[in-house]
């Protein structure tokens, strides 16, 4: 990072009265049943364009359209961008907008139709690079291991990242097994869409003392770490060497590419890691630890980065 700080439109944080949203329900117990209301975590599109080239020849490209939570939508947008190997700095980034339209309504050098059948305030978020960041489109349309159902094999994806992940330093990250068992409890404390919906996603960062630095919520697991790095990344604070990642549910490949992309050294689960996230633990040299409850969890790499714990 060269430490200067982009310029960026100011964007709010979440946006309470679009983040959830009141259902009228029957609410059955054993055989009776009343009419009550339900507050459900909201789900929309959100489309991600991309401005790129010199000033005077600019191109506007759709790259992406995920469901989400509204609410921090640049940070979810710059997350991608970072994750996906697409910028590296937050200087890349001129500036992130809310676009009014589909891509033929806001100006494009070459424009497409748009990937959304409609266009709702703020489901379009546009994404202005600096005029000398040169874009591999190549990248953009790899998509080739983004899911863990893409039909790529695991060699192939591994190889991927190897190719794009940002220059990695020996893993110094440690933590007493004490405080691993203390954050799953600050995380659900930190997501107040939760506990008000049930039905949302959590992730965070805390540092080696157990201290929440900073959370995110989200319908899309994916989304809310896109949202938790992208943040860090827009205030020029990655790579996070000296934090580690909690996800409140399992660990997939794409979660471990994000934080590799990261500079993340440890990934803790509340749920179940998938084998190719455990590779991508081994092969990159990232803590990972899973089923982390009340009083057990599993290590699948990087022991000795746990203190405190006996070893029978």
């Amino acid at each position: 990072m060269n430490g200067s700080n982009p310029t960026f439109t100011p964007q709010p944080d979440v946006e309470t009265n679009r983040a959830a949203h009141q259902v009228a329900i029957e609410k059955v117990t054993g055989l009776n049943s009343h009419h009550t209301e339900d507050i459900l975590a909201v789900e929309e599109p959100l489309e991600i364009q991309l401005a790129h080239g010199p000033l005077n020849a600019r191109s506007l490209k759709s790259i992406s359209v995920t469901m989400r939570t509204p609410g921090h939508d640049f940070d979810l947008a710059a997350g991608f961008l970072m994750t996906e190997g697409v910028v590296r700095d937050p200087n890349d980034i001129d500036q992130i907008v809310y676009a009014a339209g589909s891509i033929s309504e806001v100006g494009a050098t070459n424009p497409t139709q748009s990937s959304l059948p409609y266009q709702p305030t703020k489901n379009v978020v546009r994404v202005e690079l600096a005029p000398d960041v040169v874009v591999s489109l190549a990248n953009l349309e790899r998509n080739f291991y983004t899911t863990s159902s893409c039909g790529i094999c695991g060699k192939a994806s591994l190889l991927a990242l190897q190719t794009v992940c940002p220059p990695r330093r020996k893993n110094a990250f440690d933590i007493d097994a004490r405080i691993l068992y203390k954050l799953p409890d600050r995380l659900r404390e930190a997501q107040s869409l939760f506990n008000r919906t049930g039905g949302i996603h959590g992730a965070a960062l805390f540092n080696a003392a157990g201290n929440l630095l900073a959370a995110r919520e989200d319908v899309g697991r994916h989304n809310a770490v896109d949202k938790l790095l992208g943040a860090e990344f827009l205030a020029d604070r990655t790579p996070l060497r000296n934090a580690l990642l909690l996800l409140s549910g399992r660990a997939s490949f794409e979660l471990l590419q994000k934080a590799l992309m990261g500079g993340v050294p440890m990934v803790v689960a509340v749920g179940a890691p998938s084998s190719l996230a455990v590779q991508v633990a081994k092969d990159f040299d990232i803590t990972l630890i899973g089923f982390l409850r009340d009083n057990h969890f599993n290590i699948y790499h990087g022991a000795e980065h746990i203190l405190g714990h006996a070893s029978n």
